[in-house]
């Protein structure tokens, strides 16, 4: 591409940013903390100012507080879609488009749509509605951001299947955290504010521990505060001599261990706003035709996880992996290279110490920062 098209092309960005959706998130540790209450609250405002605000999805649980709050505010009929047998309500995202209201409500950000729809998860019906330059407020749980699947998995002992790509929330303009204490949510809960009489018990049990809760509330606090941090310095005028941040996580076919360092990267970048790079380096060993069909299927399932975090992915081939990761830092100017914490069997402490020291020296040489990840 030459200069001028890389001008206009800009130029065309910034076209585009202009035209999009004003796009803010509700941030809470849980479900009970008064996401959709405040999003409700805020729509309620915005029509007594003047703005045509209205409901394009919002989930109550039957919580009458929040119920009350829909009474007085538009609401965006859904679809029925049959699905198994059943008639399933679906938002109707054409049906948003085409009223095109200044602003909608969309509740449960992470939330898988139903096989058949245009999209597969709300959140890119969000992004949709944005690009059409319709104003969106909407609600994620903590637990649901992709990178920090594994904290909260070990905080919980949750899988959490429907994650929500952390670019989508870098994208919003305004990231807010609905907090409470761990004692004031259980209150709500024991009050029945949260779920059924019936199932207080049980979540009780599970989920809504005191020990978990306050780990929980520290990952929203944070991420929010780091996301502030991130408008701030967007918002300050550069310094010319700051090098641009650039990172490239090199991964392996141990599924496991690739996961967890595309995350882990995706949270630095996320940090540093930077661009981001997935390398992974196919030796002979692991050819199409001598990888076992699992790791294939993992690795194919982990670079396709890079992409939604916002990595550009590399796949190279090579017997030298530090030759390839080298030539991908020289190539692309990386500042960080990350990998996984190494898990050396004895008979292979020789061999790979060596290929260690020669990638931590042609680091050095190159001034490029080297972390690992465990």
């Amino acid at each position: 591409m030459n200069p001028n098209d890389q001008t206009a092309e800009r130029f065309l960005n910034l076209i585009r940013e202009s035209r999009r959706g004003k796009f803010k998130i509700y941030i809470g540790m849980s479900a009970g903390v008064g996401k959709s209450y405040r999003m409700l609250q805020d729509a309620h405002a915005l029509r007594r100012n003047g703005v045509d605000a209205r409901i394009g999805f919002i989930e109550t649980h039957n919580r009458a507080e929040t119920a009350a709050l829909v009474v007085g505010l538009p609401v965006i009929g859904r679809r029925s879609l049959f699905y198994k047998g059943r008639a399933l309500d679906e938002m109707d995202v054409q049906a948003i488009l085409n009223a095109h209201p200044e602003l909608v409500i969309v509740d449960e950000l992470a939330h898988t749509n139903i096989p058949g729809s245009k999209n597969e998860k709300r959140w890119q019906d969000v992004l949709d509605i944005l690009d059409a330059g319709i104003n969106v407020i909407s609600a994620v749980n903590i637990q649901h951001i992709e990178s920090l699947y594994d904290e909260v998995r070990a905080i919980t002992g949750i899988d959490v299947t429907e994650r929500v790509p952390d670019r989508v929330v870098q994208l919003a303009d305004e990231v807010v955290n609905i907090d409470l204490t761990a004692d004031e949510l259980i209150a709500r809960l024991r009050e029945g504010k949260i779920y059924d009489p019936a199932k207080v018990q049980t979540a009780l049990a599970n989920f809504f521990q005191p020990d978990r809760i306050l780990q929980l509330r520290e990952l929203a606090l944070r991420e929010v505060a780091s996301a502030v941090e991130r408008k701030i310095e967007l918002s300050q005028p550069l310094n010319g001599t700051i090098r641009a941040e650039r990172l490239l996580a090199s991964i392996s076919s141990n599924p496991d261990t690739a996961r967890r360092v595309i995350r882990k990267t995706a949270r630095l970048a996320s940090y540093y706003q930077s661009r981001w790079y997935v390398l992974y380096v196919q030796t002979p060993a692991e050819a199409p035709d001598r990888i076992r069909l699992d790791l294939q299927r993992h690795l194919i399932n982990n670079l396709k996880l890079a992409t939604e975090l916002g990595a550009e992915v590399i796949q190279a081939k090579g017997t030298n992996v530090v030759n390839c990761i080298m030539t991908e830092v020289e190539k692309r100017q990386v500042t960080t290279v990350c990998i996984g914490k190494p898990h050396f069997s004895l008979t292979q402490i020789i061999l790979r110490t060596f290929v260690f020291n020669q990638l931590l020296n042609k680091l050095s040489e190159s001034d490029t920062d080297l972390v690992i990840l465990s």
